[in-house]
């Protein structure tokens, strides 16, 4: 975690990224493309996500979330930043001279080899078949449906943990304490992915979360009766309501969104655990 010297206002108590682990380079061109940014956008143009827009400008680095080229050995070149997600990515280069860029675990270092295959040996960013890792393993990138590709565990520090296998199947504790099964011929990348000190960056300053493609949110108090169900009185006044409402009408605390046929329901085996404050 990075300190800064209080010479502004803003800057007090600012946190940020350490990137000295990085590799100092461009990135790789052939992976990077332009792509137009929705800014909270739906396909018809209408806002589906408040308070997006502005940022600065960033082209989307291609990373492999499948496993594109089985039983070939990769060698880790770089190590990078990507303003897309939170996690690092490594840039990884193949014997045929091809690159690509995969999320970078913790402990990988540049020089590493890195392999996807059926069956491989436990070290950090290789990917292998859930069924053939030990109970107790750290795994990130999790395919739900073999063959798909990494849908699930990418965010900074994450990682789910494999409880038992049984059968076809193998338990997981996912980040959320969430315990549900899946295929265990489905596959994941090996380790807990990197630059866990993200959940503690303190932005300082609101011009950082601008910079970010964050815009300010208003309160639902301060607005008129017929834009948010909290608004409207004279002067300041108490919402009106015995709880809380989202814009939309819809309970803001505590209202289960899930819903109760959802297929994918007899997969879960305990639901996450409440935070405690």
């Amino acid at each position: 975690m990075k300190h800064y010297r209080p010479l502004t206002p803003g800057q007090r108590g600012m946190t940020g990224i350490d990137y000295s682990v990085l590799t100092k380079k461009e990135p790789e061109k052939t992976l990077t493309v332009s792509l137009q940014r929705r800014v909270g956008r739906a396909s018809n143009g209408r806002v589906t996500v408040r308070h997006r827009g502005g940022g600065v400008k960033r082209m989307f680095r291609i990373v492999e979330f499948g496993q594109a080229r089985l039983d070939v050995v990769g060698k880790v070149i770089a190590l990078e930043y990507d303003p897309n997600r939170t996690s690092f990515i490594a840039l990884i280069r193949y014997p045929d001279n091809t690159k690509s860029y995969i999320l970078a675990p913790q402990d990988l270092k540049v020089g590493d080899e890195v392999i996807c295959s059926e069956k491989t040996v436990l070290a950090p960013g290789n990917r292998t078949k859930i069924k053939h890792l030990p109970v107790g393993t750290m795994i990130h990138n999790i395919e739900f449906v073999s063959g798909r590709g990494g849908i699930a565990v990418k965010g900074a520090g994450t990682a789910a943990q494999i409880l038992s296998q049984d059968g076809d199947y193998a338990q997981l504790k996912m980040p959320s304490t969430e315990i549900r099964k899946i295929k265990n011929d489905c596959f994941a990348s090996i380790g807990v992915i990197s630059n866990p000190e993200h959940r503690f960056v303190n932005l300082g300053k609101a011009g950082r979360a601008r910079l970010m493609g964050r815009r300010p949110g208003v309160r639902g108090t301060a607005m008129n009766p017929c834009d948010h169900p909290h608004g409207g009185g004279e002067g300041r006044q108490p919402i009106g309501l015995k709880h809380p409402k989202t814009p939309w009408g819809k309970a803001a605390l505590g209202l289960k969104t899930r819903h109760r046929k959802n297929q994918s329901n007899k997969f879960i085996i305990q639901r996450r655990q409440k935070k405690t404050k």
